[in-house]
């Protein structure tokens, strides 16, 4: 029976005293079970494994995999302001824990006000503020939020309502991988690289150069957290005439490696590229220092949401935008 169930979640009853001690001297061990030699096995509790010889195994069953769990207000907001790092805008003002952003309208990520604690004002005239900002850089006034956050739904509660587009979106986890050679990255994109994502290069000194890889231009300045140098890499994978395919950016950023920006062409997918990007991001992370992959993906991508999640991904937590009513 014991065989049988390997790799799958159960509940095992085992002895923990002998026979002769008083009492029953069992205990249960819930979690994913491995064998361990000949001799015993070991369940991957919640709270750490568990060995049990199996001359102690006294009954055991499969359960249903366990419900996921809610993320901490605290580590949501902490992983949060991990992406913000990994995904810099060159121009960034702290108003109390509001990060406003701008980068000249290049993806929204960094051209939003991102809202984890109080902005040390009423809410409606931090919202003002964030209006005045996004004016004065020519963008659209947009607030990033968590889902169901304090300071979302005072946001929503204040007249702002939840973008459309692109909508909500779920942030995944995973542990960075470091069995295998890692591959060796440029830190900038090269013309394959943007040819992979569908785009033209831009000009030197355009805002998307500054988000991707955490370059100021000469006299701007930043409140980001980007004291010590982030580590950026670029993937781009050809088919078998030389012509990009697939490409990425990975970005570690304390012991977590965010990757972003995949992207295969229509033509070539299907092909396993999107997988071996991702592992081999996990890999680049490792290697420069994470201990955790990280990505985020719009929730009606349900092709990549199904991708992620078959490969080992979890859901962290959720977001969304909050734009003006007007």
């Amino acid at each position: 029976m014991l065989d049988e169930l390997a790799g799958r979640r159960v509940s095992l009853r085992h002895r923990i005293a002998p026979e002769t001690a008083p009492g029953p001297g069992l205990t249960d061990a819930v979690g994913e079970l491995e064998h361990d030699g000949p001799d015993a096995v070991v369940v991957h509790t919640r709270s750490g494994p568990v060995r049990v010889r199996r001359d102690a195994v006294v009954a055991v069953r499969e359960v249903p995999p366990a419900p996921a769990r809610r993320a901490s207000r605290a580590a949501v907001d902490r992983l949060e302001r991990v992406r913000a790092a990994a995904w810099p805008a060159p121009v960034v003002e702290e108003l109390g824990g509001w990060l406003l952003r701008a980068a000249g309208g290049w993806t929204r990520r960094a051209n939003s006000a991102l809202a984890l604690g109080d902005p040390g004002m009423p809410v409606e005239r931090a919202l003002e503020r964030v209006r005045g900002f996004a004016g004065r850089h020519g963008i659209a006034p947009a607030v990033q939020a968590p889902v169901d956050a304090p300071w979302s739904n005072r946001v929503a509660e204040a007249g702002w309502v939840r973008d459309a587009s692109p909508g909500t979106c779920t942030v995944l986890v995973t542990g960075a991988a470091s069995d295998g050679p890692a591959p060796r990255w440029p830190a900038t994109p090269g013309p394959g690289w943007w040819a992979a994502q569908g785009e033209p290069e831009p000009p030197p000194g355009a805002p998307a150069w500054a988000v991707l890889t955490g370059v100021l231009r000469p006299g701007e300045q930043s409140a980001a957290t980007r004291s010590d140098p982030v580590p950026i890499g670029f993937g781009t994978l050809h088919d078998g005439d030389g012509t990009p395919v697939a490409s990425v950016r990975a970005a570690v950023v304390d012991a977590h490696v965010y990757v972003s920006r995949l992207w295969v062409v229509p033509a070539a997918r299907r092909g396993g590229h999107a997988s071996r990007l991702t592992r081999e991001a996990l890999a680049w992370g490792a290697a420069h220092g994470a201990r955790h992959g990280m990505l985020d993906v719009a929730d009606d991508n349900t092709a990549a949401l199904a991708l992620y999640r078959g490969t080992g991904w979890t859901d962290h937590h959720r977001y969304h935008y909050l734009v003006p009513a007007d």
